[in-house]
């Protein structure tokens, strides 16, 4: 993980000005000059990525806004805003130190941060740090989608302070913990559990949330018929629905490529390897429901799109490109029954949130059990995953983390949703969800002039 491709050729440079009589001092300077400018790169590219994965948070707005109604799209807007705008705060004040096992009295936060990473300015923790938080607001902001058209939004804002101060931290903390100066149970059981991007500490937890928080509120108005069978509530404005995915597509060049943190030649790998889970996680779902339905659907192509990059995010470092196809060819096709089989159950889920993070999060971190190819790839002696001789160790480790993402972010969300229930109230009146969320919790809409009220 330490091939310095991106410089050698500035390393071979400088390193022909020097002769064989020169001081040993002089060689040691260039291996420090060497080393500077690698950690310059890693922080340039990994500054890069943070960005890059900070622009899904307008994916995931466009995303949500078209597969709902027009009368919400403004309070979609909002609930992704505040979902970064609080997590960025509290994961600053207090998620961070828990994640990362640093402390500064009664709040998480680490030293560095409240003595300016001791006086320096360039320090890589700053890097650290924005990136880290990019990821804490992509959870926090899965299950706007899944909840959307009928929760208040004073009480949707507890949550986004809860996920991003103690939720994810405390989870991530578990395989991630290593990054900085803890230690998790995940990473340190059996031969370590393997989440390389979030599948799971990222995904999964976003989607079991937001199953939790669509149990406790229930569906919406008119989803359901007296005889229970579901019905269509088409999405809006599936356009801009689709702008989302193309920019969460993009984004997630930063989410993947960007989590090797190292300005080097991986970078590229781990984009083939995305990518290839994407393309064919999109194609799956089109052919899944093109042969169900009878019709390629616009909306289940875009989510298996998601589906593919959601699956690839933990092993994208540790397959090859054929198991990355595979799956996303897996997620494809499990996007489009799990969200058939959630419907079936009653549990409203406008985007497929929970099918898209949660169940193809959990796939995603499972299937490193079976995909893993580390010594196909140069990266150890030997591979981990059972279809490449790795045995079944791997695969029971991968299965004892999902299982425990999902306790832990079902789990404790349901309590932390159903407290809110009855406390503070979860859901808005039948009167305000009829007319819509942009007016009776905003008071505004975002196409003034051409909005549409129903009353079912």
């Amino acid at each position: 993980m330490k091939n310095k491709v991106s410089t050698a050729g500035i390393v071979l440079l400088l390193a022909g000005t020097l002769s064989a009589a020169e001081p040993a001092a002089e060689a040691g300077g260039l291996v420090e000059l060497k080393a500077e400018l690698q950690n310059n790169l890693n922080i340039v590219w990994t500054c890069i990525a943070a960005f890059l994965v900070f622009f899904m948070q307008p994916g995931f707005a466009m995303v949500e806004a078209g597969f709902t109604r027009a009368k919400n799209s403004v309070n979609i807007i909002m609930k992704n805003l505040m979902d970064f705008s609080i997590g960025t705060l509290t994961f600053f004040l207090l998620g961070f130190g828990l994640m990362f096992g640093t402390t500064n009295g009664f709040f998480g936060t680490s030293d560095f941060m409240i003595a300016g990473s001791q006086g320096d300015p360039a320090s890589w923790d700053w890097t650290f740090l924005i990136f880290q938080t990019v990821f804490a607001g992509t959870a926090a902001t899965i299950v706007s989608g899944a909840m959307a058209g009928r929760t208040k939004f004073r009480s949707y804002m507890f949550y986004s302070v809860l996920i991003c101060g103690l939720i994810y931290p405390i989870s991530g903390s578990w395989a991630w913990g290593g990054l900085a100066n803890g230690s998790g149970w995940l990473e340190n059981l059996g031969s370590g559990f393997t989440d390389f991007a979030g599948s799971s500490v990222v995904h999964s937890v976003g989607g079991w949330l937001a199953l939790a928080g669509a149990i406790v509120l229930g569906p919406r108005l008119g989803k359901y018929g007296p005889d229970g069978k579901p019905k269509a509530i088409p999405g809006h404005n599936i356009t801009l629905a689709a702008l989302g995915v193309f920019i969460l597509w993009f984004g997630w060049f930063g989410f993947n490529p960007g989590s090797t943190t190292l300005g080097d030649g991986e970078i590229g790998r781990v984009a083939v390897t995305t990518n290839l889970a994407a393309a064919t996680g999109a194609i799956a779902a089109m052919a899944v429901v093109w042969i169900v339905s009878g019709k390629p659907d616009a909306s289940m192509s875009l989510n298996g799109a998601l589906a593919g990059l959601v699956a690839i995010t933990a092993g994208c470092y540790t397959v090859t490109p054929l198991g990355a196809i595979a799956i996303g060819l897996c997620a494809g096709v499990i996007v489009v029954f799990s969200v058939y089989f959630f419907d079936r159950l009653k549990i409203d889920d406008p985007v497929g949130a929970v099918s898209v993070h949660g169940v193809c999060g959990a796939f995603g971190t499972i299937a490193c059990g079976l995909f893993n190819a580390e010594a196909a790839l140069g990266l150890a002696e030997t591979s981990t995953g059972l279809f490449y001789g790795g045995g079944a160790g791997k695969l029971g480790v991968q299965l004892v983390g999902t299982a425990a993402y999902f306790l832990w972010a079902f789990g404790i969300g349901f309590l932390m949703f159903s407290a809110i229930k009855y406390t503070v109230g979860l859901r808005v009146s039948r009167d305000e969800e009829l007319k819509g969320l942009d007016i009776t919790e905003h008071g505004n809409e975002a196409y003034a002039g051409f909005q549409v009220f129903s009353t079912t």
